[in-house]
């Protein structure tokens, strides 16, 4: 529901952008909402609240909770910038934007810190009228010179390039009075509307008279319903829920943020996490690995109900999790080779409790995923670059390998593979090892924060072959040095959840620009001029239809180019958690359990309420 959305101005001012006044007939008007593709909001301007709340939530108790991803430590307050690691939870119970999401309609967004907003015809420029109420967690008003300051100081040179790219179709962004701001628009697409309706909003005063990648021990100045009472050495972290907090009765709010403190507590390695959760040391634990699941989730304290746990089906789309191979490394240059690195990873035997589903899309769980032959709008869009892409971009749609534990088709698809390596001029040699015309032995690294990251099942099938995978393990300061670097062979990424795919995400994801900017998202050094093309007609699209021909376009150009060794995906949520809340009757389509980093509403821990009695630590 928070800001940390990425979502993206140019021309004359229009004079209903700078007026109150009633617009002419066939003009922009005012609005309380705004739905992607002409869909007409879910919720009228007078309702009440979402339906995936309980508006007379009990407040009060403690949520204690666990770093929700791969940050063991913080050691800043400033989630902006490139360097260190801001600690969980400032985007969720402190940070707002403009506009905040619904979670159970496909792509709108309700007015936050914005009471109204107006969104020219042709999508050039998006206006917003901040909410009179609207304070920070100073006292100060939240005012139009606050909402530029933010705009101008994430899209900077001392921002992280995430925020830059995210941000790159908007043209300027113009204070038109002290609670009015317009931003023009050189993209004019919905990417670009809801990234500015999700940019994120604080402070002028917050590390005043510093360039902003020197604010780092300063506690952000935000409009959030929380503040933050103690940071403990970069290992635990507060936050105290603000009894005035200026938007408690707003429809989009209420029901929300019932917990009067929330608590994070971190932990490096995820046995000790696991039995830290069982002692109750916190409240809600994320379930990732099916092992886990079925085995380390039961016990007494599931049998007599003091622990509970549930799948939390989801209907969002799930993005794709898989092992990134490197281009930049001349030994992921060719396509055969990946191809083959891609058979030698076996589904079924991560799947032995049948809790995944093969990730073969890269929007996996939703209607974006390549269906059958390309579509006339897919072909397009494609036919182009048809002699720069594999020939099965024009037929079915990628299936990853299967082999159903079964011995033989196992042996089929390495053989298959050796066959592959061979053709790409690799033979077996000295060793035992993999080797080129020049003598260099065949053999990556994997990197990873995780400890015992090692499969097993796969350097056992690439040491088959002759291939050596080397596991690095490190820590995860070093790991995203790494990775912002572009300084790695392998590693394990998990593209966010979704309910319409953005294409500003898609482009830090596979876009030629971002392959060479350090400190995005682009891990793969992936450069296609048809990738480049089809995310364009992402961005352009202005219909649902259009949008679902890119996407199922580039789905294929990706999956077929073996850019990635593609794993797997849950299509839930999985979670325990102790017997001391309360819930919602209606539960969203499109939510997540804790991760800060989805995009999605994190549902239990923003509007989940301590029950009656229960223990409330």
């Amino acid at each position: 529901m928070r800001a940390a959305a990425l979502f993206a101005g140019t021309q004359a001012v229009p004079r209903w952008a700078v007026s109150a006044a009633t617009p002419a007939p066939g003009e922009a008007e005012w609005v309380h909402a705004y739905a992607a593709f002409g869909e007409p909001p879910k919720y009228p301007r007078d309702f009440s609240h979402f339906e995936y709340v309980n508006p007379q939530a009990p407040k009060g108790g403690s949520l204690y909770l666990r770093n929700p991803d791969r940050r063991s430590s913080f050691d800043k307050f400033n989630p902006f910038t490139l360097r260190g690691n801001a600690p969980a939870g400032i985007s969720f119970f402190m940070l707002e934007s403009l506009a905040t999401g619904s979670a159970d309609e496909l792509r709108t967004m309700y007015g936050l810190l914005a009471s109204e907003m107006l969104i020219a015809p042709d999508k050039s420029s998006i206006s917003f009228r901040l909410h009179p109420k609207a304070r920070f967690s100073n006292g100060d008003a939240v005012l139009a010179a606050d909402v530029k300051h933010s705009f101008d100081s994430i899209t900077g040179p001392y921002a992280s390039p995430t925020y830059q790219t995210a941000y790159a179709g908007v043209e300027r962004a113009t204070v038109l009075d002290e609670r009015t701001i317009r931003f023009d628009l050189k993209e004019r697409s919905e990417d670009t509307v809801f990234a500015v309706g999700g940019l994120p909003v604080f402070s002028r005063k917050w590390g005043e008279g510093k360039r902003f990648d020197e604010i780092v021990t300063e506690y952000p100045i935000m409009s959030g319903p929380y503040t933050i009472e103690q940071a403990h050495a970069g290992r635990r972290i507060e936050f105290k829920r603000d009894p005035g907090y200026w938007a408690r009765e707003l429809p989009v709010v209420r029901g929300f943020y019932n917990f009067d403190r929330v608590v994070y507590r971190y932990y490096k390695d995820e046995a000790v996490a696991t039995e830290a959760f069982k002692a109750g040391e916190f409240d809600i634990f994320k379930v990732y690995g099916a092992r886990t699941w079925v085995r380390q989730m039961k016990g007494t304290k599931w049998d007599d109900g003091r622990i509970l746990k549930d799948l939390f089906p989801v209907a969002t789309g799930q993005g794709l999790q898989a092992d990134e191979l490197n281009l930049r490394r001349p030994i992921f240059q060719d396509i055969r080779v990946r191809q083959a690195i891609g058979l030698t990873w076996d589904f079924d035997s991560h799947n032995r409790y049948g809790l995944f589903h093969a990730a073969d899309s890269v929007f996996n769980n939703s209607e974006f995923a390549a269906q059958g032959p390309p579509s006339p709008g897919e072909l397009a869009l494609l036919e182009p670059y048809r002699g720069q892409l594999p020939k099965e971009v024009f037929g079915p749609p990628f299936v990853a390998p299967r082999t159903g534990r079964d011995p033989e088709r196992v042996r089929a698809n390495l053989v298959q593979a050796r066959d592959l390596l061979a053709q790409a001029g690799w033979k077996l040699g000295a060793g035992n090892r993999l080797r080129n015309a020049a003598g260099a032995a065949f053999e990556f690294e994997y990197l990873t924060p995780n400890e015992g990251a090692r499969d097993a099942i796969w350097q056992h099938n690439l040491d088959k072959l002759g291939i050596g995978l080397n596991v690095r393990q490190v820590d995860f300061a070093l790991y995203r040095r790494r990775l912002e670097q572009y300084d790695f062979d392998i590693v394990t990424i998990v593209e966010g959840t979704f309910t319409v795919p953005s294409a500003l995400d898609y482009t830090s994801l596979y876009g030629s620009k971002s392959a060479d900017e350090k400190g995005n998202n682009n891990f793969r050094g992936v450069k296609s001029a048809a990738v480049d093309h089809i995310l364009e007609a992402m961005t352009a699209a202005q219909t649902l239809p259009r949008l679902r021909d890119a996407c199922r376009a580039l789905d294929r150009v990706v999956m077929w180019n073996h850019w990635q060794v593609p794993e797997l995906y849950f299509a839930a949520e999985p979670a325990s958690f102790w017997d001391k809340f309360g819930m919602p009757k209606v539960r969203p389509k499109y939510y997540t359990i804790d991760n800060p980093n989805s995009g999605q509403i994190a549902w239990p821990i923003l509007t989940w309420w301590i029950k009656p009695g229960a223990v409330k630590g």
